[in-house]
């Protein structure tokens, strides 16, 4: 930070990566929780001789500044408060005879980084130090063990996995990597290359994947990728609380399959879209969905307390991972290759070509997404998750609210109605009841006010007809 950026600072309302303290004689103790926050979350600056009232910024200056800078790199160094040697980078500017120290905290690879007892954990929150969480600082543990977990091995063999998933696996195999060379190969051989046995005894990565729900209990308490459809934008203006839930499924090859077939029908598709979720480069919308919902599954902490969440809206479809992300998302665009959480998870999804050989995903992501829908996804996120939000064009957003072309003052249960339709036009009444959450009485009434307004009308008879939505 030079002395340009240092004045200009200030004048930023929405910093999370600068922090100023008096420190006109001595070290504020206060510091320590930035120090700790900063090593934790986003790297920072942390400035010395600088007092904050309000939103006026006062140079006081600092008295000593040598002392004051050997006093606090000594501290940060040698481990003698804080339990991980602290990286920092120091900077003395010079305003108008008074001294301003600046130091630059890294952020630490190894976390949770804290001063005197695990109690004093800080993270950055907007431009605060807030005192991290029990869970969040256990998924910061869990994240220095990240590559190894999913190596380790259980008490289950090849006799105890689920026969059905492999045969599926395998038949998927062949078909869309024919040539691969696990393909010659016996199950147990394939499921050997794969990591899924090691020395006879099944993996943790190959027991989520191939094992069956009852083995899976004995070291998870609950392996499950909540999926929810909202018909709204927003759980508060929803009708329902949600259209579709999925129920629970054996392991994550079978939740992504499961998966990946209700979010087919919610996405623009030019032509019939294969069920296996495959999409070529006429489908970049697809190869963005699929390589979003692979993310979670290999990267996932499946022993947090939160579980990978995905979130169908009538404007975005949203993904949550239990985990923080490893970098800022600008260096992991950048990187070629990123080290998946699950590794052996991964390895085996690879094989099927359903996760990026190279890199994260993330470019692929954003860069198919905007190709289509000409705007980026969204990623926000915390010490213990993020999240990836796909928002649809604006047009279609328009339309599934049932707002364009002066169309405004419909209610909610008739939002409902034309989503439902929209999706399946030979829908039923007593599907859309279902489905809706609705009464027939109440089904009856709001789709002869759609009629009565222009917006629907019906085509053919009530067995074998359909829907058309006449005005968006």
């Amino acid at each position: 930070m030079n002395k340009e950026e240092l004045i200009e600072k200030p004048e930023d309302l929405e910093w999370e990566d600068f922090e100023v303290k008096e420190a006109k004689s001595e070290i504020p103790k206060s510091s320590w929780e930035t120090v700790s926050a900063f090593s934790n979350t986003a790297s920072g600056w942390l400035v010395f001789g600088i007092k904050k009232t309000g939103k006026k910024y006062d140079i006081l200056g600092v008295e000593n500044p040598e002392k004051i800078e050997q006093d606090f790199t000594t501290i940060l160094r040698n481990e003698s408060k804080f339990n991980q040697k602290i990286r920092v980078k120091c900077r003395k500017h010079i305003f108008e005879n008074r001294n301003v120290m600046a130091f630059y905290i890294h952020t630490s690879e190894k976390k949770p980084v804290y001063f005197n007892s695990r109690k004093n954990t800080f993270i950055r929150t907007g431009s605060g130090d807030q005192r991290a969480t029990d869970n969040e600082i256990d998924a910061m543990y869990r994240e220095q063990a990240f590559s190894s977990k999913d190596k380790e091995l259980t008490e289950f063999t090849y006799a105890d996995l689920d026969a059905k998933t492999i045969d599926d696996y395998r038949i998927y195999l062949n078909n869309v990597n024919r040539e691969y060379r696990y393909n010659k190969l016996s199950a147990k051989e394939m499921l050997e290359k794969l990591q899924v046995l090691i020395n006879g005894k099944v993996t943790v990565g190959g027991l989520l994947v191939f094992g069956k729900q009852d083995d899976i209990d004995h070291i998870l308490t609950d392996l499950r990728i909540d999926y929810l459809e909202i018909p709204g934008t927003s759980y508060s203006n929803a009708p329902t609380r949600y259209t579709y839930r999925l129920s629970e499924e054996v392991n994550l090859f079978r939740f992504y399959f499961s998966i990946i077939e209700r979010l087919v029908k919610k996405i623009d598709i030019p032509f019939i879209m294969r069920s296996d979720g495959l999409a070529t480069n006429r489908q970049p919308q697809m190869t963005a969905i699929r390589e979003a919902l692979v993310n979670p599954l290999i990267h996932s902490d499946y022993f947090s307390t939160m579980k990978p969440r995905v979130r169908v809206f009538l404007n975005r479809i949203e993904f949550m991972n239990p985990c923080a992300l490893p970098k800022d998302i600008k260096s992991i665009m950048k990187e070629e290759f990123t080290q998946p959480r699950n590794t052996i998870i991964t390895r085996i999804f690879r094989a099927i070509k359903l996760a990026e050989n190279a890199g994260s995903g993330f470019d692929k992501m954003f860069t198919c997404w905007k190709s289509y829908y000409k705007n980026t996804p969204k990623v926000s996120g915390e010490v213990d998750y993020y999240r990836i939000e796909f928002y649809f064009d604006s047009i279609r957003t328009s339309q599934k609210q049932g707002v364009e072309k002066g169309v405004e003052n419909i209610s909610d249960k008739q939002k409902t109605i034309l989503d439902l339709i929209r999706k399946n036009p030979p829908i039923s009444k007593e599907q859309i009841e279902i489905q809706g959450a609705l009464t027939k009485k109440s089904v009856d009434y709001n789709i002869q006010k759609l009629k009565d307004m222009g917006l629907l009308k019906r085509i053919g008879p009530d067995k074998g007809g359909h829907w058309k939505i006449i005005k968006e």
